[in-house]
């Protein structure tokens, strides 16, 4: 599969105690009409404890500047989301409560609409509930990609 490439993305959830986060490389369009996506999370993580028990998070889409936020949500024993954007611009979206980093390329704010068991993954599909404003013209802003398991930009 490392011969394949993704974007990459950090998703984030408000547990009403805390903030949880995680690099997601497995993101997709599901549908236009309702806009859907889907999210794949190891099943065996906090986050998808999380996930099940709230059933609503954001998805930031990374762009090429935010390598060292990719690595940082993506490594093991990480403290808190809100202390892992704690020196980046970021808000809270107005749906999910779930952190924004204002720096992505775009992000959309989701209710879980059913989750399915896959080997060692659960695939969440969602409703997209909201696109919150953030980062800049896309024309400017390279994406992230994951690659031969390194993070690279297109360009």
């Amino acid at each position: 599969m490392g011969r394949f490439a993704t974007g990459v993305t950090v998703v984030t959830v408000n547990d009403e105690l805390d903030d949880i986060g995680s690099t997601v490389n497995a993101f997709s369009s599901v549908s236009a009409e309702p806009p859907m996506i889907l999210i794949c999370v190891v099943n065996t993580s906090y986050l998808c404890e999380v996930l099940d028990s709230q059933g609503s998070f954001a998805v930031n889409v990374l762009g090429e500047q935010q390598r060292a936020m990719a690595g940082r949500f993506a490594a093991e024993g990480r403290p808190s989301a809100r202390l892992l954007v704690a020196t980046e611009p970021h808000h809270r979206g107005g749906h999910t409560g779930a952190l924004i980093l204002d720096n992505a390329i775009a992000a959309l704010e989701c209710s879980v609409v059913r989750c399915v068991p896959a080997g060692d993954h659960n695939v969440y599909f969602a409703e997209v509930t909201s696109l919150p404003p953030v980062g800049g013209p896309p024309a400017e802003i390279s994406p992230l990609v994951r690659y031969g398991g390194r993070y690279r930009g297109l360009g």
